[in-house]
């Protein structure tokens, strides 16, 4: 992906926030501003999306719910198709069809994002049962 720079005048007291955030996170202070910018545009383009910080990084959810690859996740699990499988999942949630069709609809325009989320959430679960099973054999 190409970059084009450009000039952004900031406040001094927004520019220091910007900055410490950026050592905290260690990335720049370039990086974490193109990072906003994007998760800005995408708040604007689904509303009642949101990005968190989280032990898997910076990721998008659902403003009063889950992640939106949990839902993803969901959805590719469900034994039901169709407006069934969003039912499904929006019960198993305890969210409203709107919310599930929402988190859909952003996976629809970031689906290889939400994609390797799922698949490293699969990974991490397989390594977790492969340590369970693993601790089972010396104390069975």
């Amino acid at each position: 992906m190409s970059s084009t720079p450009v000039s952004i005048r900031f406040d001094d007291d927004v520019l220091d926030r910007v900055r410490r955030s950026a050592a905290v996170r260690d990335t720049t202070a370039s990086s974490l501003i193109q990072r906003y910018v994007e998760e800005a545009l995408r708040t604007q383009d689904f509303p009642g999306i949101v990005f968190r910080d989280g032990p898997a990084g910076r990721r998008a959810a659902l403003a009063v719910g889950p992640d939106v690859w949990e839902i993803a996740s969901a959805l590719r699990d469900v034994e039901q198709r169709g407006d069934a499988a969003i039912e499904a999942v929006a019960v198993d949630f305890s969210l409203s069809p709107v919310a599930v069709r929402l988190a859909l609809s952003y996976y629809g325009a970031h689906a290889a994002e939400i994609d390797a989320e799922v698949a490293e959430n699969d990974r991490a679960a397989e390594v977790a049962l492969a340590s369970w099973k693993a601790q089972q054999r010396l104390v069975s």
